[in-house]
């Protein structure tokens, strides 16, 4: 593709297929396909559809195979090579022809004969790439940006053979002067130096917009080639366990791996053996190097700091953090924003309207009496100065770039819907587990019920055998206690969850429920007894939480449990207000907790005791009353009120539910970095209309002047050129952006 309608036509062949809708980037050269019917559309007729529109394409798969070597998509030729080559010849051929055409005192007798022996060169096989591009385009019906480059400077050339060999511009002693404007009346009837040099501008603008675009990718590249190449894995020898060396691509799940301190962790796992500090700032943006031990999880990539661990692999290839991260980026890159659609649109009929007032500038001029050199002029000139290109870069390559300092900053954007999002953003809702506070909830206090017969002991093993199966952060508190006082914690079948609620399971025979007052007393029908209520009711108001247990009919006991609010979290509260939002606090906690933590941060409004549905509901209700809501959380009870707010932030650390229904997830789960995500956001939307108002803005402004005949063609395809450099520079100022400290 060389420009935004060649995008633009690639994706309506391709929507023309039953089924198929496809967004089609050009910075990125890539068409994101989905198809309502996979087994009704055959991939070879995706890559026949774009055949048809006179492209060439590959089918690759949505996320790279298992054990494939992510660094593949990082090896690709330089494109930039070839057009590096043709540029530096077509220059040095063109130099000479600019300056004997430009400055009188430098012709010589017959140089004009020169001048030609030098710009055909430049102007047959220097400008190949826009012939051959335009033949294509016309043999389909379509006329693209190389259309209009292809067509002027044929008629540079061919207006300067037809005056060389059948007019008089050939004779011996002819002289000639450079014109700025077609309407000079010293204007030559050669246009030799037009022919080269604006080969040589747009060529150079090429070559410099696939630089940028090598730049603008580098974070994705740099993200894939985090990857370790391999790895040491413990086999069993004939006397015991031996390491071998061997590809990371080759592991699978279950495998067992060594880490020494340096090496880099060659896939997701959990530690069995040994602990460290493990360096995840290339892929979390976090600082401080994180400890794990045995039973903790590690991601491939990440590197060890400390001591040897030993690492049972959970995920390979394309199920690991590192290949997700990868394909959330390249999504991310491959969208695009509602205001590019329009610029899509306006591309689409560009080129044939450019060529319409091309036209209608040489018979314009005709018909006032100009010359036919001048009409010549401003209707080459007419052709060469339009760009849809500095069109179809406008969001693509900011995108590129944004999308990529977030990667390196552990923030994941969704995709330009989530950009356009962040701009109306006026309330802020958190979650308060794991969101505001650490999450890493520890017990404070068992509490067993008058007259149940049960030591603490007993009852806190009782519920973490039926919370064992749980992921909520205060089930894991009870488990880890529960293991860490060396207790027997029996075996649990039947485990079942209420989101928000609690869980149920069946332990030593006996159905157990674990959960909140409300819900044992609406689904169970149990009362709490009066002393234990009392004692509930003071930990709550302390800012603990409690769960209740019962088994059989009655209730058992409560277990207590506290959480810490994370160092940064009241920064990052101060942060969201600078930027213009209203917080608000939304957990499922009691109301003791919740205002207690609240107080902390310096958030006023508060909605606790929320149920999935609830908050779902207060996210709504928030909306209805005209606010544009942004949700931050990150569990599974999260993942619907994250669906339905304007803006889902999902913390990294939290579950796949409710990452998949977010907008954009802050990988290293630290509260202040989603107010750089915000940030972030905002640049990047910013990047994007400026990019688009200048390139509007170039077209509208430079090709009445060029019709008019204020504008030489030589300097129409300088400023030609420079409009797309500019769009693809203005963009690589994103990767400037910095984190608040």
């Amino acid at each position: 593709m060389t420009c935004a309608s060649c995008a633009n036509r690639i994706e309506r062949k391709l929507g023309k297929l039953p089924g198929v809708s496809a967004t089609v980037n050009y910075a990125t050269e890539q068409a994101q396909v989905s198809v309502t019917d996979p087994d009704a559309i055959d991939p070879a007729a995706l890559v026949a559809a774009v055949e048809a529109a006179g492209y060439g394409a590959t089918v690759r798969l949505p996320q790279p195979p298992a054990g494939a070597d992510a660094t593949d998509q990082a090896d690709a030729v330089d494109p930039a090579a070839p057009l590096r080559q043709r540029l530096v010849v077509s220059a040095v051929l063109a130099v000479p022809v600019v300056l004997l055409s430009m400055v009188p005192v430098l012709q010589f007798p017959n140089w004009q004969w020169a001048a030609l022996a030098l710009a055909a060169p430049v102007a047959v096989w220097g400008a190949l790439p826009f012939h051959r591009a335009a033949w294509v385009n016309a043999r389909h019906g379509a006329a693209t940006m190389d259309t209009l480059v292809s067509v002027g400077v044929l008629a540079a050339f061919g207006w300067s053979l037809y005056a060389l060999f059948l007019g008089d511009a050939g004779r011996p002693g002819m002289h000639m002067a450079f014109s700025w404007f077609a309407t000079d009346p010293e204007a030559s009837d050669l246009y030799l130096e037009v022919a080269a040099a604006v080969t040589v501008f747009i060529l150079a603008g090429r070559y410099m917009e696939a630089r940028a675009k090598q730049q603008s990718g580098a974070a994705l590249r740099a993200l894939l080639e985090l990857g370790a190449k391999d790895a040491s894995v413990l086999r069993d020898g004939p006397t015991g366990p031996v390491e071998t060396r061997v590809p990371a691509a080759s592991l699978v799940v279950g495998d067992v791996v060594v880490v020494r301190p340096g090496e880099r962790i060659p896939s997701d796992g959990v530690v069995r053996e040994g602990s460290s500090a493990v360096d995840r700032s290339m892929l979390t943006g976090e600082s401080v190097p994180v400890e794990v031990g045995p039973g903790g999880h590690v991601t491939g990539a990440t590197i060890n700091q400390g001591g040897r661990i030993v690492v049972v692999v959970t995920a390979v290839g394309a199920d690991t953090e590192l290949a997700r991260t990868a394909r959330l980026v390249e999504d991310a890159q491959t969208g695009k924003a509602a205001v590019q659609r329009l610029a899509d649109r306006v591309s689409a009929v560009f080129v044939p309207i450019v060529i319409g007032l091309a036209v209608l500038a040489f018979v314009g001029w005709l018909v006032v009496g100009g010359s036919l050199t001048a009409a010549f002029t401003a209707a080459v000139a007419t052709l060469i100065i339009a760009c849809p290109c500095a069109l179809g870069l406008a969001t693509p390559t900011a995108l590129l770039v944004g999308t990529g300092r977030g990667s390196q900053l552990g923030i994941l954007i969704g995709g330009p819907q989530a950009l356009e999002r962040t701009r109306g953003v006026d309330t802020v809702v958190l979650d308060k587990t794991g969101t505001v506070t650490t999450g890493e909830m520890r017990v404070d206090a068992v509490l067993a019920a008058p007259g149940a017969g049960l030591r603490d002991a007993e009852l806190l093993a009782v519920v973490a055998a039926a919370e064992d199966g749980s992921e909520h952060p205060v089930a894991r508190a009870v488990v880890r206690a529960a293991r860490a006082q060396g207790l027997a914690v029996p075996g649990a079948e039947q485990f079942t969850a209420a989101p928000g609620a609690g869980v149920q399971a069946v332990v030593d025979g006996e159905v157990v429920v674990v959960g909140t007052a409300r819900w044992l007393a609406e689904a169970w029908a149990l009362t709490v007894p009066e002393p234990l209520a009392a004692q509930v009711a003071t930990a709550e108001a302390g800012g603990g939480t409690a769960v209740l247990v019962a088994r059989g009919g009655g209730v058992l006991g409560a277990v207590v449990v506290a959480d810490t609010v994370k160092p940064e979290a009241a920064e990052a509260v101060r942060r969201f207000v600078a930027l213009g939002l209203r917080p608000v606090l939304l957990t499922g906690d009691n109301e003791g907790a919740a205002h207690a933590v609240a107080a902390a941060v310096g958030i006023d409004e508060v909605h606790a005791r929320a149920t999935p549905a609830s908050k779902l509901d207060t996210v709504r209700r928030l909306q209805t009353e005209g606010r544009s809501v942004a949700m931050v959380g990150d569990g599974v009870n999260d993942a619907a009120a994250l669906a339905a707010a304007d803006l889902g932030i999902a913390m990294g650390a939290g579950t796949d539910a409710a990452i998949a229904a977010s907008d954009i997830t802050v990988v290293n789960g630290r509260l202040t970095v989603v107010a750089d995500a915000v940030r972030l956001s905002r640049a990047t939307l910013r990047t994007i209309r400026g990019n688009l108002f200048w390139a509007f803005a170039y077209n509208v402004a430079s090709i009445p002047l060029a019709m008019a005949g204020l504008l030489n063609p030589v300097l129409a395809g300088a400023a030609m050129a420079f409009s797309s450099v500019f769009v693809v520079t203005n963009s690589l100022r994103l990767r400037r952006f910095a984190p608040t400290p």
